[in-house]
């Protein structure tokens, strides 16, 4: 992933991450958005930080690029496991995801 702006909403930055104790495997994340979400060999899904690497420790997180803001929401809403969480940097607070309903 090149250097991007971060989405922001409201001003602030946001950063994505995964719950692999929820994840399903079933991939949609990396359909919508292949640059910010990859699966593994054990078949779960990862956020990948800026060099491509998959950052597999647990609530690792990654900044969402603005470009992919709307595909990485859609990940969210469409993940069978709701595991993918999307956050506000400054409080961690969430702001798309399983938490936010």
């Amino acid at each position: 992933m090149s250097v991007q702006q971060e989405a922001e909403v409201g001003g602030e930055a946001l950063e994505v991450w995964i719950d692999q104790d929820l994840c399903t495997g079933d991939g949609i994340c990396v359909q919508y958005a292949p640059e910010v979400f990859e699966l593994d060999i054990d078949g779960l899904a990862y956020v990948k930080g800026s060099g491509e690497e998959l950052l597999q420790d647990r609530g690792a997180t990654t900044p969402v690029p603005l470009p992919l803001l709307t595909d990485v929401v859609d990940s969210v809403k469409e993940c069978p496991g709701e595991c993918i969480h999307v956050r506000r940097v400054s409080d961690r607070v969430e702001i798309y995801g399983p938490d936010t309903e």
